[in-house]
């Protein structure tokens, strides 16, 4: 629900007056009916846009820190953050449906349908993100504590996101300023995942790194480390503070420059088809499955390597001071390179571009593998990873669209299963994230992980190697083969775009409306 959340209310059904469908008797009314659409300013546009600058600041900053946060600085055992971050990446996924559901019931209040969502969830949302990077002075419920606070704030911010990611067809009526409304809207994420990286990272990476060199070190030793690991504390508490005030005022801009439109869902008339008959329809869809199947695991291969890269260059490498920065050039990387997959995929095809764009990670990763610790060969590594990071961000959402063309063609007469395509999408991604996460935290507890440790047992920094960079490989690979049975070519895109567009005309003629899931992916 998270992504195709009020797909429905973006038909085009009874957008026409009724004068058009009558014999030609008041042309004039057809003619006026445009002018009072309102168009959106630029102003309007970037208040929209900069909504989405929360879920993808908050999202880097746990994606990336949270892992090293929990085992280093809130000193959890490895087994618990496991169950931690498996959990918490699961609801997460559970609550994508969950809240879509609820905002479908909820009524339309003066302040619209769905800003109460945003503008209720926004303070606990917070105050929850706050907790998470906040250490508490017992020990015995320290794991139930970030399990809470963990869950909550997935919860609330899906409360925020969810509703936000619907209001793309409440903010107009027509397609092309949605269209320009979104991509303000990509370029404000895109810049979200490099600043949460950098204040997340420049943050944290100014204080002293929390470490004991022995285990069995003197106590003079220990309190010097405690000092050092209140500093570090202080740190990411400081840094979540900064994200939490942009969650704020974003949310606030967001609110006094937005304003909900009824219209599109009001005149909705078509009727909306039982979840469970449409979730069937689509889960036997083969191109879907496919599809699924072959990003689940290009996904997980990138989830792998982001879960562990702090850890990996911390003490795989030993770049101790430095992998904020290497995380930094990741994002960076894909930040400026996703115009040029957007080029290269209009130009070439999409299946292409996936071959090309997510194979393009697997030599950097061998070479990682095989050579020594050495700095400059890591950030010629990550820039390329940021490369093919910034495909695997832009691929699906590109491909997700042939697919629900491909869907209306063979089941012409069925309608609004455009949000169980995009929200199971996601709920899959998001359930895979927290498998990942959980596997490769509890895989170092099998090894002997050792909290606070300034260096690491050689079994720990060969599983690291081989979570980052072996295990990402074979995934990719596997991906790809899969890719290999997704039946949708660029002639086979041509060919059902010409169909779909004479069924369109065949409606208008006729007088029928249909959901557009063009519109709806473009939107996305």
């Amino acid at each position: 629900m998270a992504k195709g959340e009020g797909a429905e209310s973006g038909s085009a059904a009874g957008l026409l007056p009724t004068g058009i469908l009558q014999a030609g008797e008041r042309p004039v009314q057809v003619k006026k009916e445009p002018k009072k659409k309102k168009q959106l300013s630029i102003c309007n546009k970037l208040c929209y846009a900069v909504g989405g600058a929360p879920y993808q600041v908050t999202g880097c900053a746990l994606g990336f820190f949270l892992q090293i946060y929990l085992l280093d600085v809130a000193q959890v055992d490895p087994f618990s953050a496991s169950i931690i971050l498996f959990v918490g990446r699961a609801w997460d996924a559970i609550t994508d449906p969950l809240v879509g559901f609820c905002i479908s019931k909820s009524p339309w209040t003066r302040l619209g349908r769905l800003m109460p969502w945003i503008i209720f969830s926004t303070p606990l949302a917070i105050i929850a993100y706050f907790l998470i990077w906040f250490v508490p002075d017992f020990h015995q419920g320290q794991t139930l504590w970030y399990l809470l606070f963990y869950c909550l704030f997935e919860t609330l911010v899906t409360c925020f996101h969810v509703p936000y990611s619907a209001l793309t067809m409440f903010i107009s009526t027509e397609q092309s300023e949605r269209d320009s409304a979104t991509a303000y809207r990509m370029t404000v994420e895109v810049l979200g995942t490099v600043l949460g990286t950098a204040i997340q990272g420049q943050i944290v990476g100014q204080a002293d790194s929390p470490c004991i060199p022995d285990v069995n070190a003197s106590t003079a030793n220990r309190t010097q480390s405690s000092t050092s690991i209140k500093e570090t504390q202080n740190a990411y508490l400081l840094a979540a503070g900064v994200i939490a005030s942009i969650y704020v005022i974003c949310a606030v801009i967001l609110t006094l420059g937005v304003r909900e439109q009824r219209e599109s869902y009001e005149t909705q008339q078509t009727k909306q088809m039982p979840f469970f008959r449409g979730l069937r329809l689509v889960m036997s869809h083969g191109p879907y499955i496919k599809l699924i199947a072959g990003f689940l695991f290009t996904s997980l291969a990138f989830m792998l390597v982001e879960g562990n890269f702090a850890l990996f260059c911390t003490y795989t490498l030993g770049f101790r001071n430095e992998f904020q920065n290497l995380l930094l050039a990741i994002m960076f990387s894909a930040t400026v390179t996703i115009p040029i997959w957007q080029w290269f995929l209009t130009r070439f095809g999409k299946k292409t571009a996936v071959y090309v764009g997510i194979s393009s990670a697997v030599p950097f990763l061998i070479l990682v593998a095989l050579m020594e610790s050495n700095l400059i060969v890591t950030y010629v590594v990550a820039v390329a990873a940021g490369i093919s990071v910034a495909a695997a961000f832009l691929l699906p959402w590109s491909m997700l669209p042939d697919v629900i063309d491909d869907f209306h063609l063979k089941q012409p007469h069925i309608h609004g299963t455009e949000p169980i395509f995009f929200s199971f999408y996601v709920f899959f991604t998001k359930f895979a994230s927290g498998v990942s996460l959980g596997i490769s935290t509890l895989s170092l507890d099998f090894t002997g992980y050792q909290t606070r440790g300034c260096s690491q047992p050689a079994r720990v920094k060969f599983t690291l190697k081989m979570l980052v960079t072996m295990a990402p490989i074979v995934l990719i690979l596997i991906g790809l083969l899969l890719f290999k049975l997704y039946p949708i070519d660029e002639e086979k895109r041509r060919q059902n775009k010409k169909a779909l567009q004479a069924l369109r005309e065949e409606a208008s003629s006729s007088g029928c409306s249909d959901t557009d899931s063009t519109e709806l992916a473009s939107i996305l």
